[in-house]
């Protein structure tokens, strides 16, 4: 046994400006707790001086642990890298640009001892967030909802605190296009909230772009719904029937002479473009799904480390460890 009560999971991607406020922050919450712990950072292959910054701190406190990435994998990569080498009897994961406060452990350290095995940091308001981005992330929880059995939180990042069998039920999941938030809802298990007031960046820009939200938003929805692949049945079956009705209406027309309109050009185009951008988007949609199957297919390895800064007693799906 390796005797670590928590492990805390921190995916860094050119946090340079923020690394030592959220040591700071960090390492006090988890010296209060009294009880072993690591913090494992994963550095996603940052391009400013993030991975010689982690370096220092693994150096000045043995506690924390440092894995380098080859190359940029990806956030939800990331994350599944730190519980892969996690070996604490709790996993937390929390992002390191401070916009979750590390205080929340606490409450969440709390519900874990009362028995539940997954405690998600539920978003109670939002600090220095466009208008455009409270409304997107709003109604895209809203909207998984609707297209998956997989009941996923609402307002619910990958600020969470879980079990070490959840870990591990979750490290079994071999997708490559992950989208960790949904996998964990998924497994099940005894689940519960706690609200925070999600602050402002401290510093730096953010993550998340537009495209990268994007991104995780379609992984999200073809992970775990195939409704989209179901769309095409529906639309296909309403245009069949609305275009079988429209030619009966133009035969009786015709027949009665209800109608001296000579066909158009501009109709018949209209209708072709109508009909072909719908086979384009379903075409699409297919190909999105057939994508992902191909990805899983190759069996390469979820990322690849450079190298590693600590002892780690977890489990490692990198193609190589260098020593």
């Amino acid at each position: 046994m390796n005797g670590i009560r928590y492990s805390v999971v921190v995916p860094l991607y050119n946090e340079e400006a923020v690394i030592d406020e959220m040591v700071r922050r960090l390492s006090r919450v988890l010296e209060d707790l009294g009880e072993p712990y690591e913090v494992v950072m994963v550095n996603d292959g940052s391009r400013d001086a993030t991975a010689g910054m982690a370096r220092a701190i693994c150096a000045a406190n043995p506690s924390f642990k440092l894995v380098n990435f080859a190359r940029n994998f990806g956030h939800q990569t990331a994350i599944t890298a730190g519980m892969d080498l996690s070996c604490g009897d709790a996993v937390v994961v929390i992002d390191a640009d401070l916009q979750d406060p590390p205080e929340v452990i606490r409450d969440m350290i709390e519900k874990w001892k009362e028995g539940y095995e997954v405690v998600y940091g539920k978003r109670a308001a939002r600090k220095g967030e466009t208008w455009f981005k409270r409304v997107t992330a709003r109604s895209f929880y809203r909207f998984l909802n609707r297209m998956t059995d997989v009941r996923i939180p609402v307002d619910v990042g990958d600020f969470r605190l879980i079990d070490a069998r959840v870990r591990d039920a979750l490290l079994s999941v071999p997708e490559h296009n992950r989208y960790v938030r949904g996998l964990i809802s998924w497994l099940g298990f005894r689940q519960t909230a706690v609200e925070f007031v999600r602050e402002a960046r401290f510093a730096g820009e953010t993550k998340y772009p537009l495209k990268k939200m994007v991104k995780l938003a379609v992984d999200g929805i073809t992970s775990f719904s195939y409704k989209p692949l179901k769309v095409g049945i529906g639309m296909g079956a309403f245009l069949s029937i609305a275009s079988f009705l429209y030619l009966v209406a133009v035969l009786v027309m015709r027949l009665f002479r209800l109608t001296d309109m000579e066909p158009g050009y501009a109709s018949l185009m209209a209708v072709m473009l109508f009909f072909f951008g719908v086979i384009l988007v379903m075409l699409g949609i297919i190909g999105e799904y057939i994508a992902r199957i191909f990805e899983e297919v190759k069996g390469r390895p979820l990322y690849v480390i450079s190298d590693k800064v600590g002892e780690f007693h977890g489990r490692d799906r990198s193609a190589s460890t260098p020593s």
